[in-house]
């Protein structure tokens, strides 16, 4: 007869040790060592077979109706983009992002876009009251006879909300707040996230009801809790945005029902979050006369094009070691690109201070920058403003070579729609003959 014994487990990894530890020794995550209370299964025990319910037999693919699983529009346009054309029946959303960004007050306005079709929504919060809630949406115009607030920290209870209300949505704000009496630990663990994850996508999948789940972050900007959160959901979406900003931006980091490649913007007002259609004037600074140090970009967001100004400021040094400070740009390539502009171009920096920004606090990572940020520098070095309609795309070599870029036709085509009428790419061939182009002297 085998023996009885309990084990620790790791709920990330799986990793097993024979008494209690803090911190995992395989993936190093603290607080993911649980006793396993359960006994071990023996190599002599099987799984019997059970009939599927009625109704759930496997059918034909050929069979199954094409238009069972639609993208339905959520009134919001910029969030349909994400989600690719809308929320799917049966869908499992998870909709993160950093405290005060404004994930509860954008998921509000969503419910209350559906509620207002006359579909039912049911708004269920573990963090708020249903007052507060209720403050909120009469500050934002979500009030709507067909949207239903409860704040409950059970998830039982939840489920009965749903029973009773027979909601077409349901958001969950947030899934660490709820808890199981089924399961050991407090709410927010990762044994009671699992367990309130996969009941609520249980029932979503059961009554082709499709819920959002609102997720934490940790300090890096991951979702907390266990790993298998993002694996069971369908949709993972990423809000963020900076606190000294207005502006948020949405992204898509796993979608089974589109791309992941796309942007939504919006802006955070006194009465909420707008949506921004068209952000083209975002990123460009609102001077009407040219200034020494500006040059234009096309920054590719998915499949959206973003026109972003790089600006650039050079000083001279009183220390042996001039600073470099970037905003907005990763540090190394333009420690790169001032590299190659003093050997490739002749452009002394060595005894100057460099500082490189974006405008509106977008981030480009992106190679396509490079040519921008090059020609943005040259002007500030001369002091030669750059003309008001140049843009400038490309990616730049060691050797000095101007290299195309991914989609540089749409960028190309943004860029002269914008009123972009000069335009510098890979044609130009090397930094030098960009340098020429853009003053118009060869």
């Amino acid at each position: 007869m085998v023996k009885n014994t309990s084990a620790y487990v790791c709920s990330e990894c799986g990793w097993q040790a024979p008494k209690w530890v803090g911190r995992c020794g395989e993936c190093q995550q603290w607080g993911t060592v649980a006793e396993a209370g359960a006994p071990r299964a023996t190599l002599g025990k099987t799984v019997r077979a059970s009939a599927p319910a009625r109704g759930r037999e496997a059918r034909p693919i050929t069979e199954l109706a094409a238009d069972s699983a639609v993208h339905r529009p959520s009134g919001i346009g910029e969030l349909d983009r994400v989600l690719g054309g809308g929320i799917v029946p049966g869908a499992a959303v998870l909709f993160s992002g950093e405290p005060g960004v404004g994930k509860s007050t954008l998921l509000l306005d969503v419910a209350a876009r559906v509620s207002s079709t006359g579909a039912r929504v049911l708004y269920a919060s573990g963090e708020e009251s249903t007052g507060q809630i209720r403050m909120r949406a009469e500050r934002t115009g979500a009030l709507h006879d067909s949207l239903y607030l409860a704040s409950e920290n059970d998830l039982a209870t939840v489920l009965g909300h749903i029973e009773a209300v027979q909601p077409e949505l349901v958001i969950v704000d947030s899934v660490q707040t709820l808890a199981s009496d089924q399961v050991e630990g407090s709410a927010g663990g990762p044994a009671q996230v699992r367990e309130v994850a996969s009941a609520l996508i249980r029932e979503a999948k059961a009554r082709e009801l499709p819920i959002v789940l609102v997720g934490h972050v940790t300090k890096d900007g991951s979702v907390a809790g266990p790993r298998l959160l993002e694996h069971l959901v369908d949709v993972v979406c990423h809000f963020e945005g900076d606190r000294q900003s207005a502006l948020r931006f949405l992204r898509s980091l796993k979608n089974r029902f589109g791309p992941t490649d796309e942007i939504g913007c919006f802006e955070m007002t006194s009465s909420g979050i707008a949506e921004v259609p068209d952000p083209s004037g975002l990123f460009l600074s609102r001077g009407q006369e040219p200034v020494s140090g500006t040059c234009a970009t096309v920054a590719m967001e998915g499949r959206r094009a973003l026109p972003v100004e790089v600006q650039a400021l050079v000083a001279g040094s009183a220390t042996p070691n001039p600073r470099r400070v970037t905003s907005g740009v990763d540090s190394a390539r333009v420690a790169m690109i001032l590299a190659v502009l003093e050997r490739r171009v002749g452009v002394k920096l060595h005894d100057k201070d460099v500082y490189v920004s974006t405008v509106g606090g977008v981030r480009l990572v992106e190679p396509a920058a490079d040519l921008a940020i090059a020609l943005a520098v040259i002007s500030a070095v001369a002091d030669r403003p750059l003309p008001h309609d140049l843009a400038a795309i490309g990616e730049l070599s060691l050797a000095g070579e101007i290299r195309p870029v991914v989609g540089g036709t749409q960028r190309a085509s943004e860029a002269r729609r914008l009123g972009y009428c000069g335009l510098i790419d890979a044609e130009a061939g090397t930094l030098r003959r960009a340098r020429q182009l853009a003053w118009g002297e060869g």
